[in-house]
């Protein structure tokens, strides 16, 4: 006879799978990874066995114990089904912005799900992180996986995804392109693959309001690039310890729109029926591949999920309509916005080393009524508006001589190039006078109140 003993030894051995349309025009073969042949249909049951084996070697979980962890959804699914297989409580953490089928999944494998807040910093209190820690450390005989930082997680990829890619692509594969979340599939996949061709090229995939490529590009930690997003898995406002920036060669940066489409394209035009990050990974690096791949090249991207996960979003017309997501939609977004300014969006700045003076002259030259303030490198370390720097006259007429630094306020929030109106306004009040929203060549744009009424009336 031939079965497995359980669900858990099913894992991996996933397929390669050409992709055929949706990468017209691009040179090279490029195969996709379909991870959702995994039990709990994502690339995340590899890491959740590996982890919790290594727990159970180190002496640290005990028969009877509870897994506690933040996830995304998928890394739950894979804990849960591990723990069924081995005897364990599960408790999940989740930021609200996880679409209600995973958090649905989780509770049907026998999972308690504790939702938090997604705005919040990570050492808040109430963010998932913080409120995973707060339950490990007052519940006995509980491990906290804490995939971020675990490195059985990047070691999962090393043993299992590295080796199948290379002995399915007989070695021939050249590029490897991956989401980067916690970091260990693209980290522990392109360690193995460079140690077998140190010419295998890998590609990061990052999401607008993660802080990804630019710390790889600069070594900058700019909590700027942080804001809200809408896409699942992908991007992080922390540097966990897997993503190992050496090993990943280039990243690219994806829309939530972007993404979207391109989810839904490989439904329908290659028949797989995919999740959202799965879109970024796919999206981001079949742009890279236009530009740089050659006839020779073999390319695999890896699609971590199912489109189970997001049937109320991303499959669903209303759903990205509302967001602004389909070409017929009736709300207009920050990408609009910036395009409907005409070439007239750039970017006026005043250096915190001036003087208040002198920024009223700068206020008053181009009629506007706040300003990005910047250091001495360029990077946005504060705002000004007029309100403030009137409020602060009127206490004191002697603030006109301080440098703009005594005075300014917390940097504008960044948004990003899809945040429907809607969002945009619910963003703008006393203490946040303006957006800021990086487009796709890096160039910085203003959108004040003035812009969103315009959007609003035209």
């Amino acid at each position: 006879m031939n079965y497995y003993n359980s669900i858990i030894d099913t894992i991996g051995n996933t397929p390669l799978v050409k992709l055929n349309k949706v990468t017209k025009g691009i040179r090279g073969t490029i195969l996709a990874k379909v991870e959702y042949f995994n039990p709990g249909n994502s690339v995340k049951d590899r890491i959740a066995v590996r982890m919790i084996e290594d727990a159970e070697e180190r002496g640290v979980l005990k028969p009877g114990g509870t897994i506690i962890e933040g996830t995304s959804g998928n890394t739950g699914m894979g804990l849960a089904l591990a723990a069924i297989g081995k005897g364990y409580r599960c408790i999940f953490t989740m930021a609200d912005k996880q679409s209600q089928e995973k958090i649905d999944i989780l509770r049907a494998v026998g999972a308690e799900v504790v939702v938090c807040p997604t705005n919040v910093a990570p050492d808040d209190p109430r963010s998932y992180y913080s409120v995973a820690k707060k339950l490990n450390r007052d519940i006995p005989n509980s491990l906290y996986p804490n995939q971020y930082d675990n490195p059985a997680n990047a070691a999962a990829h090393y043993e299992t995804t590295g080796p199948e890619l290379w002995r399915d692509t007989d070695g021939q594969i050249t590029h490897f392109a991956a989401g980067v979340g916690t970091g260990g599939t693209i980290s522990g996949t392109a360690r193995f693959l460079k140690e077998q061709s140190a010419s295998v090229v890998s590609i990061g995939i990052d999401t607008y309001g993660s802080v990804f490529k630019k710390y790889k590009e600069t070594g900058v930690f700019d909590e700027g690039e942080i804001y809200p997003y809408l896409t699942e898995g992908i991007g992080e406002d922390i540097l966990p310890e897997n993503v190992d920036f050496n090993l990943i060669d280039h990243f690219v940066k994806v829309t939530d729109k972007d993404a979207a489409i391109m989810t839904r394209r490989l439904a329908r035009e290659e028949g797989l029926f995919v999740g959202w990050s799965c879109g970024s990974a796919a999206h981001g690096a079949l742009e890279w591949a236009r530009e740089h791949l050659t006839d020779d090249d073999v390319m695999v991207i890896l699609l971590p999920d199912h489109g189970t996960r997001y049937l109320g979003k991303i499959y669903n017309d209303t759903w990205m309509k509302d967001h602004g997501f389909l070409e017929d939609r009736a709300f207009k977004t920050a990408r609009d916005i910036v395009h409907n300014k005409n070439g007239h969006s750039e970017l006026t700045t005043i250096g915190s080393g001036v003087s208040v003076s002198q920024a009223i002259q700068v206020l008053n030259r181009y009629g506007i009524s706040q300003i990005p303030v910047t250091d001495a490198d360029g990077h946005i370390v504060g705002s000004l508006t007029d309100s403030t720097v009137l409020n602060r006259l009127i206490q004191d007429p002697s603030v006109k001589d301080h440098h703009v630094s005594d005075v300014m306020d917390k940097p504008f929030k960044f948004v990003g190039l899809d945040n429907t109106i809607d969002a945009l306004s619910s963003l703008i009040d006393r203490d946040n006078k303006a957006l800021l929203v990086r487009d796709e060549k890096e160039q910085i744009h203003i959108i004040t109140q003035a812009d969103l009424l315009a959007a609003m009336t035209n």
